[in-house]
């Protein structure tokens, strides 16, 4: 190998940790009176490489607050530079998988990397304390390991769970999480979010179809983070991917509910995309539909919210 190759690797080595570091203060240098949104993951059940499973982050004030934990929520949380350790709570929209099977691997590795010493708030539907004892049962050996051999905080191996209805779930140092109903039948109850925080809000949708109920909640909101199911106009009951688009909300629907409830920032999350569908046929079809300030999520986007909407793309 010759100098010049080593010099240059090195450099490159230099340029990455420098990178970040940058991304490492960041975070928490950001305005303390905005609400700042991550989106850790924009996709599906799709084990894509580009898209991780769906999860939001939510820093408002000194409250920091997680949305869902699909796949590969713990390594995003690395790329921003956020331990376990600094999540106040973990709130469920629903429990199908996709939306929960990064939460192993966030709780023991975070837990056991950051040496949390308090347990962690989970908030979901019914169904979510049962869940949550059985992940217990299922790692308890490497649970008694990582307390008796690596000295891991017992404490920060547990949780705190509730099992929420529609209304205020959460309220602490000036921010409100407001759960509300919606429908992803025959998931029953799906939640959607509505955070409040210093005059300003935002809502997330979690999965569901055209609901009148979350546009009730939703209106009036800064942001709108809102899922999406894109397929082709021949798509029929016949086709075996029929239920999969019956179970979300299509392109003109999603525009008809940001139509409804106005938001100043409208953002695409939980993407799904049938029989080959690409998103420039999501983006013509909602501009066709919906003229105001919209934009198609991306794994580690960033928008921050005070009186005035700023939209940060990821930059590796």
């Amino acid at each position: 190998m010759t100098r010049l190759t080593i010099t240059t690797i090195i450099s490159f080595l230099f340029l990455m940790s420098y990178g970040q570091a940058k991304v490492k203060n960041d975070y928490f240098r950001v305005d303390s009176s905005a609400i700042e949104v991550t989106l850790l993951g924009t996709g599906t059940p799709q084990p894509s490489m580009i898209r991780f499973g769906p999860s939001i982050l939510v820093k408002a004030g000194s409250e920091i607050l997680l949305f869902d934990a699909g796949r590969g929520c713990l390594q995003r949380l690395r790329q921003v530079n956020l331990s376990y350790d600094k999540i106040n709570a973990l709130f469920l929209t629903h429990l199908h998988s996709d939306h929960i099977v990064g939460l192993p691997d966030l709780w023991l590795t975070g837990w056991l990397l950051s040496s949390r010493t308090t347990p962690l708030k989970i908030l979901g539907p019914k169904g979510t304390d049962e869940m949550i004892k059985n992940l217990e049962k299922a790692f308890a050996f490497d649970i008694k390991m990582r307390i008796e051999d690596d000295k891991a905080p017992e404490t920060g191996s547990k949780f705190l769970v509730s099992e929420i209805q529609e209304g205020i779930v959460y309220e602490k140092n000036g921010v409100k999480v407001i759960a509300f109903e919606v429908d992803h039948y025959p998931v029953i109850p799906a939640f959607g979010y509505r955070i409040e925080y210093n005059g300003h809000s935002m809502v997330l949708s979690g999965d569901t179809r055209y609901s009148k109920n979350l546009i009730k909640f939703a209106t009036g909101t800064d942001l709108l983070i809102h899922e999406v199911v894109i397929a082709p106009d021949s798509l029929n009951k016949l086709d075996p991917d029929y239920h999969i688009f019956a179970h979300h909300t299509n392109i003109e629907q999603a525009s008809k509910i940001f139509n409804e409830v106005k938001p100043k920032l409208a953002a695409y999350s939980h993407i799904v995309k049938l029989h080959g569908i690409g998103e420039e046929e999501l983006l013509h079809r909602t501009k066709a539909n919906y003229s105001g300030r919209f934009i198609i999520g991306e794994d580690l986007t960033r928008i921050s919210i005070s009186d005035t909407i700023a939209v940060r793309v990821w930059q590796n």
